[in-house]
Parts: C-alpha cells; structure tokens; sequence
C-alpha cells in the first residue's frame, strides 16, 4: 500500500493525477492530511475533488513552540495509525511529519520539493526547514529542471536517487485545463461583481509558514491606491483567515469558501501574489502576475527570466507594474511553456519500479 501524505494545498494538486492513475493500475493508496484553526483549505481540497482521506493532527499555529509541538502530537497519531496497514513507501512534498515517521519505520520515502531554498543560488543559509528535515530522508528525490542537482547533492543524497522531471510543478495538473465560462460569471454574479471593470485578484504571501520570517506590509499599504487609481474590482483569497481583511478592505470582495480557483485566475485581468504555486498558476494561465513574494526561488527566476512573471518589492514599483496591465501592456510569454512536457507515467514508474530496482541491485 502506497502512502501520501497531502500538507498543503499544492500536494493535492499535484499528487491527485497520480493517485488517479496509480488506482487505475489497481494501486492500494491511503491518504493523511491535517488541518486547524483558520487552516482548513487542504481538507476543503480533498473534498471538493472527492479524494478519500483521513486526517491526523494539525497545523501547529503562528509561533515556533506550537509548531514543534504539533509536529510532534502529530508524528505519535501518523505513527499508531500507520502502523496498522502494511505500507510499501510513502510519497510527499516533503511532509516533515511523514517523513519523520516513515524513516522511523524503515518505509522508503519518495520525496517531492520544488523549493529546497528560498534563494535561486545555492545559498544554504537559505534552505527552507522541510527541505533540512525531509531530503537528506529520501529514498528518491523529484523535483524539476529548475531545480540545480547540485543543491539536492548537497543536502547528502547521491545522484542516482534524483529523479527530475521536464515541467514547474503546476503543469500536472494544468495541461488539460478547460476554462469554464458559466463558473466564472455565476461567481460574479453571487457577489455581485461587475465584470466589466479591471478586475485584480489578490493572493496573500504564506506568512504563517516555517519559511517567510515575517508579514510584509506593502501589498496591504497599496491596496487602497489601486483601487482609487484604477477603479477596479479587488478580489482577496485569504491565506489564513479573512474578517480582518474585511475590516481592513471594505472595498474589496473577501473571498471566504473554497473555489477551484484556477477558472478565476484564467478570467481575471491581474494576479498579485505573494506565493509560489498560484503564481506558476496564473503565469501558465495566460494572465499577467505580479509576484510580491519576500524571496525569489529557482523556478521564480526561471518565470522572470522568461517573461511570465514580474516580481516587486515596494509599493512603489507594485503601481507602476499594475499601470501596465492595466494599459495591456503586460505580455506574457506563452511559447516557452510549450516547451515542458508532463510525463505522470515516467512519475509513476519511478515510484512504482525503485524499490524493485534497488532489491535487483542488491542481488
């Protein structure tokens, strides 16, 4: 039985057209997930899609004390549960908690992890805490062509345990994207959105994360001149939880329930996000991002470099660039996503095959 861990909103994404099609090839899948106080978007995932799963513990909160002690309450409650199913290996985008229990029960671990640094060199000072704690673990290691070797040799795998594949992470589950018209303008209409006003989308950066040292203000402290300079719909999908928002914001719409939102980032004239994923997202959409993310990783800068994406730092330049969409002068460059190729059976057999592979070799 293959185990999968699903922590955040992008595992589910990613890994639902693989466990549609290990279950196709009559695979025994189980999946874990967890949740909390005002973090409830992965298990809204896992529903929406109609993912079978089981939760196990929760987020661990907004200080570093919280979060060890939820890492922990939750590796005891992964450990007695899993312990009841005979678990061949587990696969994840680096679940610490997982990851911790697996190599603990000698399960091999097949990691996945596109953003090993929050630095686009290889700056170790940089390395994101998941990427300490899972990928020195891994029995395998995925990632994508934008990702060096180098910075997962690093971290003390060899490299015939690296596994890349030819596409940013997104793609997976974009490739057969089909715009959805009707969704769309049913959603203006429930909120009373006028459509034919320029029309932004805003994401907040992950602030509460491992990862981002702190919440930066500028996106919020340029929201108000957006709106009065470009008369525009404001729309906000809250990270974390949303009535300060609305205090905040009375402009804007708050976003509150969960909507497959890439039919709003397909239809939208501007993204701004402060993330990683949902910006991939929208750059691979077709529609103009603007990344107020407080770093820039490896596939950031491929997207920079390649005319996808602009990234801002201040108020400033975030008005100037929002000026340029506003004008249609923001281009995006499509072609070179045409480029990528989304092999899920290489993945699959990769996951499948390696253990077998690795028993051949010893014999």
């Amino acid at each position: 039985m293959i185990w999968f861990d699903l922590v955040t909103p992008k595992s589910v994404l990613f890994f639902k057209p693989i466990i549609e099609e290990l279950k196709q090839r009559d695979k025994k899948v189980f999946i874990t997930a967890r949740e909390g106080v005002d973090y409830k978007e992965v298990v809204e995932l896992l529903k929406l899609y109609n993912l079978e799963f089981i939760n196990r513990g929760t987020f661990g909160g907004n200080n570093l004390k919280d979060k060890l002690k939820a890492s922990i309450e939750r590796q005891k409650e992964l450990m007695e549960f899993v312990a009841e199913f005979e678990v061949e290996k587990l696969v994840c985008l680096s679940s610490v908690d997982a990851v911790r229990v697996a190599f603990g029960l000698g399960i091999p671990i097949y990691n996945f992890y596109d953003i090993p640094l929050s630095d686009f060199r290889t700056n170790f000072k940089k390395a994101l805490p998941q990427a300490r704690l899972t990928i020195p673990l891994a029995t395998k290691m995925f990632k994508p062509f934008v990702v060096p070797n180098e910075v997962i040799l690093r971290f003390g795998l060899e490299i015939e345990q690296i596994v890349e594949y030819n596409f940013i992470d997104p793609l997976i589950w974009l490739k057969d994207f089909k715009f959805n018209q009707e969704y769309t303008e049913n959603f203006y209409k429930k909120y009373k959105i006028n459509r034919n006003k320029f029309t932004i989308l805003i994401r907040e950066e992950e602030y509460k994360s491992s990862y981002v040292n702190k919440k930066y203000p500028f996106l919020y402290e340029a929201l108000p001149s957006i709106y009065k300079e470009f008369q525009a719909n404001i729309i906000i999908i809250p990270r974390y939880e949303s009535n300060y928002l609305k205090r905040e914001f009375p402009f804007a719409y708050v976003i509150d329930e969960k909507i497959e939102l890439q039919y709003l980032l397909k239809d939208v004239d501007l993204f701004i996000g402060g993330g990683g994923t949902i910006n991939t997202e929208a750059c691979f959409l077709g529609t103009p991002t603007i990344s107020t993310r407080s770093f820039i990783s490896h596939y950031d800068k491929w997207q920079i470099e390649n005319n996808l994406m602009i990234w801002v730092s201040n108020q400033k330049d975030l008005l100037k660039f929002t000026k340029v969409a506003f004008e249609k002068k923001f281009i995006i460059n499509k072609e070179i996503i045409k480029k990528m190729e989304v092999n899920v059976n290489k993945i699959i057999e990769n996951i499948i095959d390696a253990k077998e592979k690795e028993d051949k070799e010893i014999e």
